[in-house]
């Protein structure tokens, strides 16, 4: 008979977790691996809150694995490191983003790109090593390879770095990948949520023209004010977007909903780049001469590998490059999510796990 969750390992953990397609979190006992040779043992600090979260809570990619304990933009403090960790000591400040595992050992691997490794373990809802299924990070501690543990720079507070692990390089890797990171280029950013206010940042740093492209008139002021977008377009607005066409080097769409591609590629220039980050829950429709028209390309783009991740939040911290968050307490992780579907976040949840999450919750 199988063990249950609070079972199957020695170290007691204890999070908050959903047990059906109803999404709704709960308390929830579970349990962590005892520290392995090359693992490293963090009390998890805080934790966002990401629009792939409330895809899984409700098995809308049909993958879900329950109970699921989400989370995959973690960040903590080290506790307990194994006999042949190097890199990191207890009281390290460090995160965990979206895999916790790979095989180390294929062509994806072997080229510091984990995150294509068919063998990749996802942090949460995912069948690690040894048969068990992976629990993120709205809970209370963590055990990860080595490997898979990001340093977060002292000068990146923990609330405001946690997102960088998945929004961060979600952006940042395709900014780099795409050559869309040399300085004058123009970029679109499609969508100004989680992912698109960080690519903002991000370009910008890069030293690119950037331009905000969203449904919603009423963001225009908080991404050239606030964020320093150069221009606004609003993406239903048929004389803004045809004035626009074939500006941009390159787009980065980073919207999670079903939305017309056609308008959006009109504006990339001959010979450039238009990459998805966002990931509908439904197929995306894309004519044939939008691409063939100016010799375009239409790609993808999913995190990045873990040495481009530590990568990416060094750069964050050197040009002073955080998310802004709206801190929570774990009581109100359902009302958040509701408010997420309703677009009321600017611009990430974070989750006070260090100080909310007991098990007397």
């Amino acid at each position: 008979m199988a063990k249950s969750p609070a079972e199957e390992h020695p170290k007691k953990a204890f999070g908050w977790a959903a047990r059906d397609a109803s999404g709704v979190l709960s308390p929830f006992n579970f349990s962590r691996r005892e520290t392995g040779d090359s693992d490293v043992a963090f009390k998890v600090l805080y934790c966002g809150i990401c629009h792939s979260d409330l895809h899984m809570l409700k098995n809308e990619w049909g993958n879900t694995i329950y109970p699921i304990v989400p989370g995959h933009e973690i960040a903590g403090e080290v506790t307990e490191v194994g006999s042949k960790v190097k890199n990191f000591k207890v009281g390290d400040r460090v995160g965990v983003g979206c895999m916790v595992g790979s095989c180390r050992s294929c062509d994806s691997c072997s080229n510091d790109l984990e995150n294509y490794c068919p063998k990749m373990i996802l942090t949460y809802s995912a069948k690690d090593s040894d048969g068990t299924i992976t629990y993120g990070g709205y809970s209370d501690c963590m055990v990860a390879n080595e490997h898979f543990i990001v340093r977060i720079p002292d000068s990146i507070p923990l609330h405001a770095g946690a997102p960088l692990l998945c929004a961060g390089i979600t952006v940042y890797s395709p900014l780099r990948y795409y050559g869309l990171d040399k300085p004058g280029i123009t970029i679109g950013v499609v969508g100004l949520g989680g992912l698109g206010h960080v690519a903002v940042k991000f370009a910008k740093a890069l030293g690119a023209k950037v331009t905000v492209i969203s449904t919603s008139p009423n963001k225009k002021q908080e991404a050239i004010e606030r964020l320093g977008a150069d221009s606004f377009l609003v993406s239903r607005d048929q004389e803004q977007m045809q004035a626009a066409k074939g500006t941009l080097d390159g787009i980065i769409d980073t919207v999670s909903a079903s939305h017309p591609l056609l308008p959006l590629l009109s504006l990339v220039k001959t010979h450039g780049k238009f990459v998805l980050v966002g990931a509908p829950e439904k197929p995306l429709e894309v004519p044939a001469f939008a691409l063939i028209g100016g010799r375009k390309t239409l790609s993808g783009s999913c995190i990045g590998g873990i040495k481009e991740t530590q990568e990416m939040i060094d750069f964050a911290a050197k040009h002073n490059i955080t998310a802004d968050v709206e801190v929570i307490p774990i009581a109100d992780v359902n009302t958040a999510m509701e408010r997420m579907i309703k677009q009321d976040v600017k611009y990430r949840f974070v989750i006070d796990i260090g100080n909310t999450m007991k098990p007397s919750t």
